[in-house]
């Protein structure tokens, strides 16, 4: 079964797993944040610089499993696996968006 996302959360799952990272600073507002193991990235320049990193750091795969849209966000709930300590792991990423774009993403455990 195959998720019904936006465009641009399919866009940044496709770069998460290894798609081309060019595209990043496309789905994110340039005033965007991340916030992933209790850091947060601001503006386009850091959250292309953690993504990079990630991929140094890591060899992994995200599979995103269910969607829940409400109060302006949507919940994404994924399996990462990959060579990273705990691995596997189920994610939630909660994505605000905007005209079209990411402002916001907060990556927790579930």
């Amino acid at each position: 079964m195959t998720l019904q996302l936006p465009d641009v959360v399919q866009t940044y799952f496709a770069i998460s797993n290894g798609g081309d990272a060019a595209q990043l600073a496309s789905c994110f507002r340039s005033d965007a944040t991340v916030c992933d193991e209790r850091k947060t990235y601001e503006g386009t320049a850091a959250i292309e610089a953690w993504q990079q990193e990630a991929r140094r750091a890591f060899v992994y795969q995200v599979q995103p499993l269910q969607a829940l849209q409400g109060q302006g966000r949507l919940s994404v709930i994924a399996r990462l696996v990959g060579n990273f300590p705990g691995s596997p792991v189920q994610l939630s990423h909660v994505f605000t968006l905007e005209g079209g774009r990411i402002r916001s993403l907060e990556i927790t455990p579930c």
